[in-house]
Parts: C-alpha cells; structure tokens; sequence
C-alpha cells in the first residue's frame, strides 16, 4: 500500500545522514499562500486532503506521544472540521490522512501533529508531509470514458529530513509527469523552500492510479 521499499533509504535513514537541518514544522505554512499561485497560475485546485507520513518506534513514550497527536486533531476536528484517520501501509510506515475542503486547516492540522511530535522528542521519526491538489481543467470535462490516470493527483512533498518540497506528479504504470513536475517548480521556486538535488525527488507511488500513496 502507498510506498515502495526504498522510502526508508531515501526519506529515512539516508536522507538522515544527507540532513540539512533538524525538521522544522514551521517550514509547512509555505503551503498556505503556495496553493493560491498553483490554482491561480497553473490550474490545479487543492484536493481537500493532506497527509503526514512517519516512522513508528516500539516505545510507551511513542505511543503516548501518537495519542497527543490524535487528541489535538480530534479537538480540532470540531472547530475546523478537519477530519483525520491514521493508517498503516504495508510498508510498515504509519500516515496521519487529514481532510478538509480549506488548505489553511489542512495545513495548521499537519503543522500540528508534526510539531507535537518535535515536542515530545520524537522528530527524528518524521518523513514526509504531503498536500493533493488536482487540474481544475478535469473537473469541467465531460466524465465519459475517462480512467482514473485522468484524475490521478499530483503533490507537493515536504521532506523534514531535508527542509524542502518537491513536487510529485505521478501517472499510470509507475512513472511521473515531468511536464507537470517542471512546470510546479518553476512557478513555486522562491515561494517554497524547493528540493535542489533531484536525487532526493522520491517517488511516492500509489497502488493503484487515481489513488494516493498512502491507499
């Protein structure tokens, strides 16, 4: 389900070694006013879901420190609405799956369970965080005899071992959008902190096309 083998090496332990700085939730704002220019300027409309990706460590304090995590979306679910769920993939890494039609809560619910698990010492487990949008332009045509590599998302992809985004455009059959890849960072670079080494650009496949990493 979701990621492939090597996210651990790429995400994880090398990118730990290759770690510009500790993670910093903080960085996860730059979405906030990124989402505007990806609508306005590209055409792609936010998908309403949001997700945080992290490595489980058999330990109490772990485990309590997840709860807080659930407890604090949980509260927030009844002012914001954001609802969230957490799921195991079958790579054994663990996914915070928020959902909410407004970016801005999505982004403050995500900033929240990364930061809780900063402040209880368990940053160090933190992967990936990721935000959904799709073209707006699909949302128009006529649904007759489309698959769903026609609606298939595309990402933007935080990676705290690195302090950068990169952007994720997948297709059908395992393989990416370069087009759309390219277009991304070059409309968003210097509004978000982008990853400059491609090398780190990891791909996060879907099961299925139409689906997201962590389904």
């Amino acid at each position: 389900m979701g990621l492939l083998d090597g996210i651990k090496s790429v995400l994880g332990l090398r990118a730990e070694a290759d770690a510009t700085r500790d993670a910093d939730p903080e960085d996860l704002f730059g979405m906030s006013t990124a989402y505007v220019t990806m609508e306005a300027d590209l055409g792609y409309e936010p998908a309403g879901e949001a997700a945080l990706c992290f490595s489980a460590v058999d330990s109490t304090d772990f485990e309590d420190a997840v709860a807080e995590v659930e407890a604090i979306l949980d509260a927030g679910e009844v002012e914001t609405g954001t609802s969230a769920r957490f799921v195991k993939d079958d790579h054994g890494y663990d996914w915070v799956v928020l959902e909410d039609d407004d970016v801005e809560d999505l982004v403050t619910s995500v900033h929240f369970a990364a930061d809780t698990l900063v402040e209880t010492g368990f940053g160090s487990r933190l992967l990936a965080a990721l935000f959904a949008f799709r073209d707006g332009s699909q949302s128009h045509r006529n649904r007759g005899g489309e698959t769903a590599e026609d609606h298939q998302p595309v990402y933007w992809v935080y990676s705290f071992r690195r302090g950068s985004y990169y952007p994720f455009a997948p297709t059908g059959g395992h393989e990416r959008d370069s087009s759309a890849e390219f277009k991304l960072e070059s409309v968003l670079d210097g509004e978000l902190d982008l990853e400059p080494d491609k090398e780190y650009w990891y791909p996060l496949w879907p099961d299925r096309p139409g689906t997201h990493p962590w389904e």
